[in-house]
């Protein structure tokens, strides 16, 4: 594979946008098997659900004060390096989670890492964009989370496999190894961003707000974070309700790959059927089948079927994921897209933060099956919002 991408010329864009793929399949990958063990590793610090959540909060608060303090760095810095360098780091945090044994210190990594996946996160998606037509901006992004979705797919069962036979820590090196692979591959393939700003804006605070003056920016903004809320549920609070109803790691394992499956099969599907029929009619049809099935939820006892509703809810999901970002990049203009970019990828840590916050809180209170209630009524604000939305088809253009 190293030769291939010392070999290969820029040539088309679809090349680059299919190197990126690749590459972004191997970073996932690691992604993927940590994040299949990350609730039930802070749990055994925590040994409480509803800490957990409150703590994964914490940290996704960090997140959304970076991204401000982030933006003239990431303006005036190339992408490319940023990308490649957070992919260097990633390896490095995972290996010291694989030797750590103390709480505090797994804080501290914790906070590091969140910063890096900020900075990866920015610079990712503005690669994307630089490297795409804007005909085809919607098919790239859904051709690139399918590629990262196949990890999400094979990770879990891996990690599951591993956390089970040979303990969590394994499986930290493991995604130490690919984040490193993955580094390697970007820094071999040489490719390189034009989004370089000379003159930064530095009100980052006037920025924020700047970006809420548009209601087109504002829509795109909380359908966004509808998506994050949803994925809230099902990596941090759905694993810890697996493992609290008596079944194994491996079960986690084959949860998470199962809810993959239908953004496989779909995603790229419904990334270029946006583009055809509008961004609207997709946005209603992928909140409300989430909505449906997670209300669903709460009234059954048995815990497959739960989770088989949870995975049939993936079908909407793979109608939002690609689709979202690529309706903000849509109705951004050139100039503003460096500009605000950062200030719409916060709606991933707002919406984070309000779904951990809110789920951690009722489970205080509440049986945890109440949080089905809970998801349900903020997938529905988001089919609401969605008859709000511009109506944009690319095809048309």
């Amino acid at each position: 594979m190293s030769v291939i991408f010392r070999k290969q010329k820029e040539g088309t864009k679809m090349t680059t946008i299919g190197r990126l793929s690749i590459i972004i399949f191997i970073s996932a990958l690691s992604f993927a098997l940590i994040d299949t063990i990350w609730a039930i590793y802070m749990d055994s610090f925590l040994n409480n659900i509803a800490l957990v959540g409150f703590l994964s909060a914490l940290f996704t608060l960090v997140s959304f004060i970076s991204y401000f303090f982030f933006i003239p760095f990431v303006q005036k810095t190339s992408k490319s390096k940023i990308y490649s360098y957070t992919l260097l780091l990633f390896a490095v945090c995972f290996a010291l989670f694989a030797i750590n044994t103390k709480f505090y210190f797994f804080v501290v990594l914790a906070f590091i890492l969140t910063i890096l996946i900020t900075l990866k996160v920015t610079s990712m998606g503005i690669i994307i964009k630089d490297k795409s037509s804007r005909k085809l901006l919607s098919r790239n992004e859904g051709l690139v989370y399918t590629f990262a979705n196949v990890s999400w797919l094979i990770g879990p069962l891996i990690a599951g496999f591993i956390a089970e036979k040979y303990g969590i820590n394994l499986v930290f090196v493991l995604a130490s190894i690919f984040s490193f692979i993955a580094f390697l591959l970007f820094k071999l393939s040489k490719i390189k961003d034009s989004n370089i700003k000379k003159k930064q804006d530095s009100d980052l605070i006037k920025n924020f707000f700047e970006f809420f003056k548009d209601k087109n920016r504002v829509f795109a903004y909380l359908l966004g974070g509808g998506v994050n809320l949803w994925w809230t549920l099902i990596y941090l609070f759905i694993p810890l309700f697996i493992i609290r109803n008596g079944l194994h790691e491996i079960w986690i394992g084959y949860f998470l790959s199962a809810v993959t499956f239908p953004l496989i099969l779909f995603e790229y599907q419904f990334g270029k059927l946006a583009g055809k029929v509008g961004f609207r009619k997709i946005f209603k049809i992928g909140y409300i089948i989430p909505c449906i099935l997670v209300v669903m939820c709460f009234f059954i006892g048995n815990i497959y079927f739960i989770l088989l509703l949870l995975v049939l809810a993936s079908i909407g999901l793979a109608m939002l994921e690609p689709t979202t970002e690529s309706y903000f990049l849509d109705i951004t203009k050139g100039k503003n897209m460096l500009r605000f970019y950062g200030p719409y990828n916060t709606t991933i840590d707002v919406s984070s933060f309000i779904g951990k916050v809110l789920a951690s809180a009722l489970i205080l209170f509440f049986p945890f099956k109440s949080i089905f209630l809970l998801f349900g009524f903020l997938m529905f604000i988001m089919f609401l919002i969605s008859f709000r939305t511009k109506n944009v088809i690319e095809a048309k253009r």
